[in-house]
């Protein structure tokens, strides 16, 4: 739909680098970078720079009055920002903005304890949010009732359930190891981990060392786990094969104890048992609410 058909003060597009190779006169009155990583090489003959040059093609055609807000905290980010021309008004958004769960913005101390929000990566997303909305203007108690009451989106470190103790989180939307990473960092307490699908190549050597740390089990949810089993064997864990959401979650429920979580983040692809990311967190979550309620008949 174009968006200019609904009437609003206010649009928020997230627009990929493929959108951003095609832009003209788009010019966001705030923009964001949030971070680079390496994704769509392929698309972009492999060189990182093309990569980050799209990206920041957000904000070609801002002026004086615009505002940008970048991640001062990612190298990446870092490198091309002093490679590029900045139009207009700019501001970093740091990690040491956040310290114990609250958040330094504008002068303001917003509280994310209350919130449903998890990991350090979900604290400087919060950041980009409170400065946006700071500069058009929005009070900081509503910032902060805002903060207070959000819910994550589905398949997005979706909290599902609380079965016997243990808690039960859909973040089905990880379809790579970056994802899967801030996933396993945000966990504060020990959860089995279901994890696989349709490989893409994945380097899973940035996981290990949480698995080792937080992991209690490992539940493969694939076609082929071969790289998941090569990977985190090695490390010991309890380690199982399975071919469903609902086998998975049996399995998953089978290794918790009370107090921990089991976290749906696979870190692949669903295509080899599921139509899409949405199926496989859907029949995650239903899996969930299933065991629920043999659990408590």
């Amino acid at each position: 739909m174009n968006v200019l058909e609904r009437e609003s003060p206010v649009h928020v597009l997230e627009l990929s680098s493929f959108q951003l190779d095609d832009i003209r006169n788009f010019r966001p009155h705030i923009a964001m970078l949030l971070n680079i990583t390496p994704d769509h090489l392929d698309r972009y003959a492999y060189p990182m720079e093309n990569y980050a040059r799209a990206k920041f093609r957000i904000i070609e055609n801002q002026g004086p009055e615009d505002l940008f807000l970048y991640n001062g905290s990612d190298p990446l980010t870092m490198e091309y920002y002093g490679k590029t021309r900045i139009p207009g008004k700019a501001l970093a958004i740091r990690l040491d903005m956040v310290r114990d769960g609250f958040l330094n913005a504008g002068g303001f101390e917003f509280d994310l304890n209350k919130s449903r929000l998890k990991g350090l990566h979900n604290a400087m997303n919060a950041l980009f949010a409170i400065h946006a909305a700071q500069a058009m203007g929005v009070p900081a108690e509503l910032i902060q009732e805002g903060l207070s009451s959000y819910v994550n989106a589905p398949h997005r470190m979706e909290w599902v359930g609380e079965i016997a103790g243990v808690a039960y989180y859909n973040d089905s939307k990880a379809t790579n190891v970056e994802a899967a990473f801030y996933a396993l960092q945000a966990m504060n307490q020990p959860f089995v981990w279901i994890v696989g699908g349709q490989d893409k190549g994945n380097d899973y050597a940035p996981l290990v060392e949480l698995v080792r740390e937080k992991a209690r089990a490992i539940v493969c949810l694939g076609v082929d786990n071969r790289k998941i089993i090569e990977a985190f064997g090695p490390l010991g864990k309890p380690l199982v094969e399975t071919g469903s959401a609902t086998a998975a979650v049996q399995a998953a429920a089978g290794f918790a104890r009370p107090g921990d979580a089991v976290l749906l983040s696979p870190a692949c692809a669903s295509f080899d048992l599921f139509k899409n990311y949405e199926d496989r967190g859907d029949q995650f979550r239903e899996a969930v609410r299933e065991l629920k309620r043999e659990t408590e008949n």
